[in-house]
């Protein structure tokens, strides 16, 4: 079975609700998971809010620190004019449309035909509506790719105070703090991503990671077959899930 992680890209994430504790916007490592804690939004950035510094963690084992699928794919400026016309239904709204794919996806067993039903609804999730969200979005991810990390989490802050409700933005922010690997913010940002989205599976491959990386194999475990329930032909939650039941289950006989 072929490793699961081999390069972090620069998407997004989230957690799904109720599965991660309530952490403070200063950094401090995740303590308990608790299930029955109902979500709560996260505050906004403020103009005197100061970066904390990184969290410091154990390093993690060796070929847990990316994955081709954690956060999502990056959104580019030429994102929507490349790659072939999506197919429309007459008198369908953008959210039907949505969940149309999703029940395309839980059904596609095939790995490149997913990954295309995959593709667009990503494409979807980056349609933030806002011509300005839009171009900060476009900017973060830039200065992302060139490892400028403080005009990349400034860029963000100022979508978030625009759109809180645009899932992607907490996603971005999600995978920004993950690279700087400040873990804590990662989690919460996931949260109001999979707060807004619970069907991100980027955001869930991102929590599986973070758990996986601290010790919650368990709970680990449990979002990867959360992000299979979404995405069944995923070939990275396959693996992981399957290297994780074999360790903490056995082999299967």
């Amino acid at each position: 079975m072929r490793g699961v992680f081999h390069c972090l890209t620069l998407g997004v994430c989230f957690l799904a609700p109720g599965l991660v504790p309530a952490l403070a916007q200063d950094g401090a490592p995740p303590s308990l998971i608790e299930p029955d804690r109902p979500p709560q939004a996260a505050p906004l950035p403020g103009p005197d809010d100061s970066p904390s510094p990184p969290m410091v963690i154990p390093p993690p084992d060796e070929g847990l620190t990316d994955s081709p699928d954690a956060f999502g794919s990056a959104p580019m400026a030429e994102d929507e004019a490349a790659g072939e016309p999506e197919p429309q239904v007459a008198d369908e709204t953008p959210e039907q449309e949505l969940d149309r794919l999703f029940a395309e996806l839980h059904k596609q067993a095939d790995e490149r035909a997913a990954r295309r039903i995959a593709g667009r609804i990503e494409r979807h999730w980056r349609r933030s509506g806002s011509a300005t969200i839009d171009l900060l979005m476009q900017r973060a991810a830039l200065a992302m790719t060139r490892e400028d990390n403080a005009a990349a989490l400034d860029l963000l802050d100022q979508a978030l105070v625009i759109a809180p409700h645009y899932p992607e933005a907490w996603n971005r922010r999600a995978t920004l703090n993950f690279s700087m690997n400040r873990l804590g913010k990662s989690l919460v940002d996931i949260e109001q991503t999979l707060l807004r989205e619970p069907r991100h599976w980027g955001a869930l491959m991102g929590l599986a990671m973070i758990l996986e990386q601290t010790g919650r194999k368990e709970k680990a475990l449990e979002t990867y077959l959360r992000v299979l329930a979404v995405y069944p032909a995923l070939d990275s939650a396959q693996d992981a899930a399957g290297r994780l039941s074999e360790e903490l289950l056995g082999p299967a006989i």
